[in-house]
């Protein structure tokens, strides 16, 4: 195996155990056993540390909510956001009630202000992304941000209630109140 695909195979493992074990449960440990990497790939691959793992990890977070994101340009705002909620249910679904996004686990965790300021940085890119694409589908420019706000934060309160209730039912109420939303604030 190359060492890059090692690196990334890592912090891929990192992403993973921060949806669902949060900051406290990504120990180099887990991230080992769950990857299959070898135990001398620790600090030859992250030299800084457990720091410089959960930040590759929110890189690899963040390529794949962008790259999700990408794939709805085009399309109606009220479909990028019934999309956008689709991908979260599945996630949902998929580890039965037990996994939630690696970024909040990131921002919520304190600790270390860097991460924390990455974990930001991440979210407003997300936030930024999903505004110019509901503004190509059809959202008024001055709402759009503030909307996208709105879905992003209320899908990440929603997933988190769901996970601690162990229901999907609030994910469903949450999602079907912003889908509505976003279909209102469509031009016609």
């Amino acid at each position: 195996m190359r060492q890059g695909n090692v690196r990334a195979m890592m912090a891929e493992g990192a992403t993973q155990l921060l949806a669902t074990n949060g900051m406290d449960g990504t120990t180099f440990a887990e991230v080992l056993a769950l990857t299959g990497a070898p135990r001398g790939s620790v600090y030859h691959h992250f030299p800084g540390g457990k720091s410089e793992l959960l930040h590759a990890a929110l890189d690899v977070a963040n390529t794949f909510g962008r790259a999700e994101l990408e794939s709805l340009r085009g399309r109606p705002a009220v479909e990028v956001v019934e999309t956008f909620l689709a991908q979260w249910r599945r996630l949902l679904v998929e580890f039965n009630l037990r996994a939630g996004c690696a970024v909040v686990a990131v921002a919520v965790a304190g600790g270390d202000p860097q991460l924390r300021e990455h974990a930001g940085s991440v979210f407003r890119e997300w936030r930024e992304l999903l505004a110019g694409l509901m503004v190509d589908g059809g959202v008024d420019p001055e709402s759009a941000p503030s909307l996208a706000m709105l879905v992003i934060a209320a899908t990440e309160g929603a997933v988190a209630v769901s996970r601690a209730e162990g229901d999907l039912q609030p994910f469903e109420s949450v999602a079907t109140q912003l889908i509505e939303l976003v279909a209102r604030r469509m031009a016609h």
